[in-house]
């Protein structure tokens, strides 16, 4: 089956080029660039946690998240359970009070969650500080994306999408640095021979006799408290532009759904241009409208919520699109990156860097590492395929895993005595690094997005988003104690978890790489995809739209994504 060409609109927009319609749309460029700061403070939430776990200020105020294993990973996974909570709720409340609605709720969240972790003096307070901040994390990964697709122009959509994905590792690698200047904020010594930031301290023997150390609190107070600030700045900075017209038209309000895509788009409401990509819209909101009532008559709210995830069980083709999806999601946690991002400090010590100073520096660089890796995925997703990526990180991953793990299982405790060995691991862990940041990290978001069919994308996307984060709290719940307990043996076991991704890619994962929503029904044994464009043309032409159709914008995309990438 061929794919249709784009024509009208859509087709302009792909005949521009990204570049050239960013230009022509830096409002649009802007806004998203707002909107972003929602996978930033995600990334920043990830990173600020493991340097503060390693402050010995931190660990006189909380000695046993410091000591205990199995605390520190539910201090850890603490925000990640409620991240996976406010990923599944936020569908609905975006739904009921709007994409800037939702997003101004979970800013307040997030300054709250915030303010407890900053100001927390007991262990109560710092883990519902973390609850709070999670639940927030996960409305913020939800709707973040949701809204940026909706106010963006279809030659653009997939660039600014990934500028979420670069978003959150900028948050992590700011949060990194941030905390290796903050270590060094002097507390009072009370033990004049107490060491600063050694290996050895220990919070029940080093501290002095009223909790004080070396650092001050502040150390891991202000990384926690500055997180605020870019949060502020996007809850402010939405408050500026507008909602999403295809909310408004949900809502049934045509005239402020118009005014918002005018603004949007900088023209007059009356332009025959802006007219037209109002009716494709409108189009699409009719579409889903439809999709609702034939499949599930009579039902409404809760109801019709349940039922249309339901329905994503109902069928084999169905239901093997979304076990494909959250596989996918699956290994993305499993191959073991968000274990190092959490842990980093702790993995560099057992490489035998001496002094958490040196164990904050070297995860700085692995921020560095991280951030820079993403990059080619831009220029090669659409050029080599996902599957030869996929499976090109998961064989590099593997193997430099299973040599850091070789190395810490045969050197052991000497290798503080070993630099060469340690600084070989070390190598090896920005080696596994860069094979996973330019494959499973950016793809594991975007092949989900293309085999789903248009009628339950949204729910379906909701469901593989709450699998990566219920994977990420096992994970985040887990590695400590095995770190403790098993040492180089984490190293092999996230390693077979990537021998596992890369089988599973080459025999189940499908190319998506210029391939439309049709092919996909070919693979997945259906003709889902071939009955929505039938529909959506039948609706398109009752409000006369002549124009690009949505359907065809879909395939439209697909070709400026190619362009983009």
């Amino acid at each position: 089956m061929t794919t249709q060409q784009p024509t009208g609109q859509a087709a302009n927009a792909t005949r521009k080029g990204v570049w050239r319609e960013l230009r022509e749309n830096p409002y649009i460029l802007g806004l998203s660039t707002f909107a972003s700061l929602g996978g930033f403070l995600f990334g920043y939430d990830q990173g600020v946690v493991s340097g503060v776990l390693t402050m010995e200020s931190f660990a006189a105020k909380f000695p046993r998240v410091y000591l205990d294993s199995s605390f520190k990973g539910w201090f850890v996974s603490t925000l990640l359970l409620a991240a996976w909570f406010g990923s599944l709720i936020n569908g609905p409340l975006a739904d009921r009070f709007g994409r800037k609605g939702s997003m101004l709720m979970a800013v307040v969240i997030f300054l709250l969650g915030s303010a407890l972790q900053a100001g927390a003096s007991d262990i109560p307070t710092v883990f519902a500080g973390r609850a709070v901040a999670g639940l927030s994390v996960g409305m913020l990964t939800m709707i973040v994306p949701m809204y940026m697709s909706e106010v963006s122009t279809p030659g653009i959509r997939g660039t600014l999408v990934v500028l979420q994905q670069l978003s959150i590792t900028l948050g992590i690698l700011i949060s990194y640095w941030l905390e290796y200047g903050t270590q060094y904020i002097g507390g009072t010594r009370c033990n004049p021979d107490l060491p600063y930031a050694g290996d050895s301290f220990n919070p029940t023997t080093d501290v002095g006799p009223n909790g004080c150390t070396g650092q001050s609190d502040a150390a891991w107070r202000v990384p926690f408290a500055l997180q605020m600030v870019p949060a502020l700045v996007l809850g402010i900075g939405m408050l500026f532009f507008p909602e999403s017209p295809r909310y408004f038209l949900m809502r049934r309000n045509e005239e402020k759904a118009l005014s918002a895509l005018a603004r949007l788009r900088r023209v007059h409401p009356d332009s025959d241009i802006l007219r037209q990509e109002y009716l494709a819209i409108k189009t699409e909101v009719l579409f889903d409208e439809s999709i609702a009532r034939d499949k599930f008559p009579g039902k409404s709210g809760i109801s019709l919520w349940v039922s249309q995830y339901s329905s994503l069980f109902s069928t084999w083709p169905s239901l093997k699109r979304l076990i494909l999806g959250c596989l996918i999601m699956f290994f993305q946690q499993f191959m073991g990156c968000n274990a190092i991002i959490y842990y980093a400090p702790t993995m560099f010590g057992q490489l035998g860097l001496s002094g958490k100073t040196s164990g904050l520096l070297a995860t700085g660089v692995y921020g560095i590492v991280n951030t820079l890796s993403t990059l080619p995925a831009l220029f090669l997703i659409d050029k080599v395929g996902r599957r030869p990526l996929l499976m090109c990180g998961a064989a590099g991953t593997f193997i430099s895993l299973v040599i850091v793990g070789g190395i810490i299982g045969g050197y052991g405790s000497t290798l503080a005595s070993h630099s060469s060995a340690g600084w070989a691991g070390i190598a090896f862990v920005y080696i596994y690094d860069i094979n996973f940041s330019y494959s499973f990290a950016p793809i594991g978001w975007v092949l989900p997005s293309e085999i789903f069919n248009l009628g339950n994308r949204s729910k379906a996307m909701a469901i593989t988003t709450s699998a990566t984060w219920m994977c990420n709290f096992i994970i985040g719940l887990v590695t400590p104690d095995m770190l403790d307990k098993i040492g180089w043996g984490t190293y092999i076991f996230f390693a077979a978890f990537c021998l596992m991704a890369f089988v599973f890619t080459y025999f189940f994962v499908p190319e998506t790489k210029d391939k439309s929503l049709e092919d996909m029904d070919v693979v997945f044994g259906d003709t889902a995809a071939h009955e929505e464009k039938t529909r959506l043309f039948d609706i398109a032409a009752s409000v006369g739209l002549t124009d690009a159709l949505p359907s065809e914008k879909v395939d439209a995309n697909r070709v400026a994504a190619d362009e983009v990438e």
